[in-house]
């Protein structure tokens, strides 16, 4: 387990919503290839920027309400928050340069 928050129903608001720092949160579910794909890459994230930025994964199965809440409809879904708003996301299994220039700019 990396440098990441295990997200549910009960933290995203606190861990997530009223968060200081920007958080890349990662909606996945075990059964899903693509997930597993770019989990070291969110791993690597968290790891590398922890300083700046939060990470947190929300298993869409355990969380229907969030998921429901943000229109997950294909996962992996990446959603980039600032300030407790979605500001962007990334949908697929896409490379982490991909990432990083979603990510970047709302890095401090």
């Amino acid at each position: 387990m990396g440098n990441y928050v295990v997200l549910n129903d009960a933290n995203f608001q606190q861990e997530v919503l009223n968060s200081d720092r920007p958080v890349l949160v990662d909606f996945w579910a075990e059964w899903c290839a693509p997930c597993k794909l770019i989990e070291p890459l969110v791993d690597e994230l968290a790891n590398e920027y922890k300083d700046k930025l939060k990470v947190g994964k929300v298993d869409v199965d355990s969380n229907p309400q969030i998921s429901m809440q943000y229109g997950i409809r294909s996962i992996p879904t990446l959603l980039i928050f600032k300030n407790g708003q979605a500001v962007d996301q990334i949908i697929g299994a896409v490379p982490k340069n991909t990432i990083l220039q979603k990510l970047t700019p709302h890095l401090g």
